[in-house]
């Protein structure tokens, strides 16, 4: 196979993964706290050993999360927590702890706070926030403060990773963050609100169509390759 047909099916290879990051962030536009996904292009340049020419490859494999504002929508809810600005709440999963901006959580039966598939919400130490039941309405300042009756009762964390484009996604809305964390400074949560996804229909729409045309013009390329190789084969063998 010829330098020009593999340089094209690496290219096709990128913008297959593109296409299915693009309509995940499509699938998820309603989804709380979603962060849309992006695709980094990159190139790979091999010097071809003494010939005159390189071999030019391209590769897609790295991800970039968005880190754009989600719209907020007003719930009312006690333990619904959206971030204005930057920042991550911390929960504890089976698998260790994870970074989300989701911020739907409740009580459960033995007062820690909890997602809805009950993991528990930590504070910026990576211990768990308990809100006592029954000790009087329950208020959530901006920096995370959890107050039962005016009282402080703990603090929910707000964290940053240190690593951001190191972030590796683990679902919808959760991701690992191997480089680590620190304190967020600058966010603020926002109690009775919930973050809606970031994903812009119009522009994921619009990276479809480009992306679509661009794997035919590639596709086309390729299969003009392949005839103008078996036309040389057939002519050399006449």
């Amino acid at each position: 196979m010829e330098n020009a047909t593999y340089t094209a099916l690496t290219r096709q290879s990128g913008l297959m993964n593109q296409m299915r990051v693009v309509a995940n962030n499509i699938a998820n536009l309603s989804t709380t706290g979603y962060r849309s996904e992006g695709v980094i292009f990159s190139e790979h340049v091999k010097d071809l050993r003494g010939e005159d020419d390189s071999l030019s490859m391209a590769t897609a494999t790295v991800r970039n999360t968005l880190s754009t504002q989600g719209g907020l929508t007003q719930t009312g809810g006690t333990f619904d927590l959206a971030i204005e600005g930057e920042g991550y709440f911390l929960v504890e999963t089976a698998a260790g702890e994870r970074l989300t901006r989701a911020g739907s959580f409740t009580p459960n039966e033995n007062g820690d706070l909890v997602t809805p598939d009950g993991a528990r919400v930590l504070d910026a130490g990576g211990a768990p926030v308990f809100v006592p039941q029954g000790a009087g309405p329950v208020g959530i300042a901006p920096d995370g403060t959890v107050s039962a009756n005016g009282q402080p009762v703990g603090q929910i964390g707000l964290v940053l990773p240190s690593d951001p484009i190191g972030m590796v996604r683990e679902d919808g809305v959760r991701f690992r963050a191997d480089g680590g964390f620190e304190p967020a400074l600058e966010g603020r949560m926002l109690q009775g609100f919930l973050e809606e996804s970031n994903v812009d229909p119009v522009l994921e729409i619009s990276r479809m169509i480009e992306v679509q045309h661009a794997y035919e013009l590639g596709q086309s390329f390729i299969d003009k390759e392949d005839e103008r190789i078996r036309s040389a084969i057939r002519a050399l063998g006449e």
